[in-house]
């Protein structure tokens, strides 16, 4: 993998905050795993997602009141990034920006930090199309997509015993599998409308779960468990 250009990390809000608690032991081992790769000379934009948190914010919003909008069940789900993203942030002093990117319209003008941390921006929009906005604005290639889905597969698993998993998709199959609409607190690999804006841009999204010696073996390019989406 290229290091001479950023690499964009989705993390998935559930990596951070799982069932509402504090993921610790996996943010001090994310620390120092990526103050490492700094030290080797990668730079990184890490948006962050909502998660469990935004999950049962939505899901308690649902309960009370019943039917609500979207656009508010979304605006809980940012919120939660947010929270999510500023304890991210946080881990980090020394090496990143001062800035959470919250608004997608300012771009960072004179970027001197290798990391870079961002939440959730607007209703319809997801982490993972926040992410493909930071690829194309600040010259990334790849995005690294970590969550509690270590693969795509050709089916739903939770659904088919014969799932099976898939080491390579293309964009256009991809899309296939996910559709084209998202609503707030999907569970998706990668959601239907980043997927679009991806498969525009020709980029390629690497889908690997949570485990840092995968990550370590994608970025040093040597065989990792997961599911390369690519044009």
């Amino acid at each position: 993998m290229d290091k001479t250009k950023p690499v964009v990390i989705s993390l998935g809000g559930s990596l951070v905050s799982p069932n509402g608690g504090i993921a610790t032991d996996f943010l001090s081992e994310f620390n120092l795993f990526v103050r490492k790769k700094i030290a080797e000379g990668w730079r990184f934009f890490i948006v962050v997602g909502g998660g469990a948190v935004a999950r049962h914010y939505i899901d308690a919003a649902r309960k009370v009141v019943g039917d609500i909008s979207d656009w508010d069940l979304d605006w809980l789900g940012i919120h939660a990034t947010h929270l999510n993203a500023h304890i991210v942030k946080t881990i980090f002093e020394g090496v990143v920006h001062p800035r959470i990117i919250q608004n997608y319209d300012k771009k960072i003008a004179h970027l001197t930090q290798p990391l870079v941390i961002a939440a959730g921006w607007k209703p319809g929009w997801s982490t993972d199309y926040d992410a493909v906005i930071l690829a194309r604005d600040y010259g990334a290639e790849v995005i690294i997509n970590m969550s509690n889905i270590k693969e795509v597969y050709d089916k739903d698993p939770y659904e088919y015993k014969d799932a099976k998993p898939l080491k390579k998709i293309s964009w256009e199959r991809f899309e296939k599998l996910v559709g084209t609409s998202w609503r707030p607190g999907s569970n998706l690999p990668f959601d239907p409308i980043a997927t679009k804006l991806a498969r525009e841009r020709r980029l390629t999204v690497y889908i690997i779960g949570k485990d840092l010696f995968n990550l370590d073996r994608l970025l040093s390019q040597r065989e990792f468990t997961g599911t390369t989406i690519s044009p």
